[in-house]
């Protein structure tokens, strides 16, 4: 079992999450299509939300961002009662692989500003 942890200010990404070339690298479709029914604040949590979580889980795989995994690649859907659930693509199913994951699954927190994701994969 491997564990990883994320915690960043929810206004962290305001800046760049305004630059197109950014949301594409980082967001997968799903994602990008559920911050498309949010607006304001919870939009902005909901993003954070989601990139805390693909650090997380490119901890479990033994990687930083920007070390050959897209976080794109690390999709965060949520489950019909809201619970986030994690599909791997591309590399990161590759990645998983080299350090024997099977499954991850991960957890996300929204509070004061702030936002915390564990991961745990298996």
């Amino acid at each position: 079992m491997r564990l990883g942890i994320d915690l960043l200010a929810v206004n962290e990404l305001d800046r760049l999450a305004q630059r197109s070339w950014f949301t594409r690298y980082v967001f997968a479709d799903v994602e990008l299509a559920h911050a498309e029914r949010l607006s304001g604040q919870r939009r902005r949590e909901f993003l954070a939300g989601r990139f805390a979580a693909k650090e997380a889980v490119l901890k479990v795989l033994g990687m930083g961002l920007f070390e050959g995994v897209a976080p794109r690649d690390v999709a965060v859907a949520a489950r019909p009662g809201g619970a986030p659930q994690v599909s791997l693509h591309g590399a990161a199913t590759e990645a998983a692989r080299r350090v024997d994951i099977e499954q991850v699954t991960v957890s996300i927190t929204h509070k004061g500003g702030l936002v915390a994701a564990v991961a745990m994969g298996w």
